[in-house]
Parts: structure tokens; C-alpha cells; sequence
């Protein structure tokens, strides 16, 4: 069963001069957990506002169920977590809960939705004095309330720490279980590999990519390789011949280098002589993004 569909969708702003969403097309099926991954401006956030009846689309279509997005915001069809929107800070915890739920024309879970969103044991404490990832949590709650198909999350551990956003994650994995269709907007690369099955990659108001996580699963697992060195030449020379196809570059002694076989290229470079200061680092979404964004255009 097709869980959203969208069809040609455009938003435009400014007389059509920014062209934040541009065309996008998409099948979601029912059940599929999705990320929606794509470098600041690519159109995400606007996408999901289309979605959730947020912003009307400047051409295009967004169908739920089959529904429109407000039809299956009153059918309890679909919930958000988003990056903004506040909270009633001067209530508790679980009167923020009950004020919710009683505006919804249909049943709802009621305070059950703390437990499942882990904060059953701020019932009683203020708003006010829940830290934001905990307020992170009680929004996550309140989109529970519907018992939604469909759950919309943007950014949706922004102001977690580490061990919060793991929990929240575990959670999150335990509702997908339960056969909800779950898309997510997010720049922490980890929680996309670790969740999504699906990665749905955005430049330009675009769709360029759209597959399984393994598909750029191999350019999240490139690392990128800085060394100084003191005979560029000499390094040159024998970098070419042990490593054909490495690409890198050496500038003023220091080389750099991306790799899926950074041990390797490591242990070679720090057995040359004249080699020191050897550094590694993951790539960024942003270099993963350009890598997989590049090998689109060219394809």
C-alpha cells in the first residue's frame, strides 16, 4: 500500500526567483522507514511541510492513503516532529498531554504515549524544567497521541546528547516494529545508516539519489587521509605505483588522500621515510553527500 505519494512537486518563493522544492516525485510505501538526507537549503524541510499541509505547494500534488495532508492530519493519519513549534511551558508534562488529546476529534492513546517516548517519570514536572532533549521527547509523545500511520520526524534529536539520541533511536526502532511508515530529516549520518532502510538524497529542491542504505554506504565508509611529507616526488612515485587508483593530492608537503582502505593506505604511508603527522578523519555528510551527488550527474 502506498503510504505518501508525490508528484511534481514545486515551491517556489520570492516570485519564483528561489526555487526551494523544484520537482520532486516520490512513492513511499507503507511500513518503509526512510531518510531524507541533503546539505542545508536542499529543500528537506520544505518538502515535509508539504507534507504535513504546512505551506501550500506552488505546483504538485502530496496524497496520504490516498488522502490530502489535511485530510489525514483529521483522520489522525500522521504526526510530526519537527524543529520548531513550542510547548505550554507553564503546564506539566502530562497536562500538556491531556490538553493535546483533547482536542483531537478521535480517541488517542492517552499518557500511555510517555512510556513508549520514555519520559514516563516526568508526568509531574514542568515543562519549564525539562531540558530540551527531553522536550525533544515530550514532542515525540504528542505525535504519538493519533496512533499515526504515518510519522514525519525532522531533526527530530536536535538538542539530545549522545547517549539521549541512542535511546531515542531504540525507541523509534520499537514504533517502526509496529508497522508505521517513518520518514526522517537529520544531519547526523550515524542515525541514517543505523535506522533508514531506505536514503532518499536532496540538492537543489531535487531528488538526485534514491535507494537502499547501500548504496552510499561506501562513501560513509571513505576516510579521509592528511600526512606530511618532506620529497613529494619520492612519495609521489611510489603512492602511484602501490596505489593505482587513490585519489589525492600533495601541495606543499602535505598529502591528502580519500579512502575506503585507509588502514592499508596508512600503514604504507608511515612506512615511507620523511612521513609524519598522519591524520584520519570520517567525511562529513556534506563530502558524502558531493561524492554520491557527483557520481549521479556523471552516471
Amino acid at each position: 500500500m502506498t503510504a505518501v505519494q508525490i508528484n511534481h512537486l514545486k515551491k517556489h518563493f520570492n516570485r519564483g526567483k528561489v526555487k526551494a522544492v523544484d520537482g520532486i516525485d516520490l512513492t513511499i510505501n507503507k511500513g518503509e522507514i526512510v531518510a531524507f538526507l541533503g546539505p542545508n537549503g536542499a529543500g528537506k524541510t520544505t518538502t515535509l511541510d508539504m507534507v504535513l499541509d504546512l505551506t501550500d505547494p506552488t505546483a504538485g500534488s502530496v496524497q496520504i492513503e490516498g488522502l490530502s495532508p489535511r485530510d489525514a492530519i483529521r483522520d489522525g493519519k500522521i504526526s510530526a516532529v519537527l524543529q520548531t513549534g513550542g510547548l505550554l511551558h507553564d503546564l506539566k508534562v502530562g497536562e500538556v498531554i491531556d490538553y493535546v488529546a483533547s482536542n483531537y476529534r478521535t480517541p488517542t492513546l492517552g499518557r500511555v504515549v510517555l512510556e513508549r517516548a520514555g519520559i514516563g517519570h516526568l508526568t509531574n514536572r514542568k515543562v519549564s524544567l525539562c531540558s530540551g532533549g527531553e522536550q525533544q521527547r515530550l514532542k515525540f509523545a504528542l505525535s504519538l497521541l493519533p496512533n499515526p500511520d504515518l510519522l514525519i520526524l525532522d531533526e527530530p534529536t536536535s538538542g539530545m546528547d549522545v547517549t539521549a539520541r541512542r535511546s531515542f533511536w531504540t525507541t523509534m526502532q520499537e514504533e517502526a516494529r509496529e508497522g508505521r511508515t517513518v520518514i526522517f530529516a537529520t544531519h547526523y549520518l550515524e542515525e541514517a545508516q543505523s535506522f533508514a532502510e531506505r536514503v532518499i538524497l536532496v540538492s537543489g529542491g531535487r531528488v538526485v539519489a534514491d535507494g537502499p542504505m547501500s548504496q552510499i554506504r561506501h562513501h560513509t565508509d571513505i576516510r579521509l587521509l592528511a600526512v606530511r611529507v618532506a620529497d613529494e616526488n619520492a612519495v609521489h612515485a611510489r603512492l602511484s605505483q602501490a596505489f593505482p587508483d587513490l585519489a589525492y593530492s600533495i601541495h606543499n608537503g602535505l598529502l591528502e588522500a580519500k579512502s575506503a582502505n585507509s588502514d592499508d593506505l596508512a600503514r604504507f604511508l608511515l612506512s615511507l621515510d620523511g612521513v609524519a603527522g598522519l591524520e584520519i578523519v570520517a567525511p562529513s555528510l556534506e563530502d558524502a553527500f558531493v561524492d554520491l551527488t557527483e557520481e549521479v550527474e556523471t552516471s
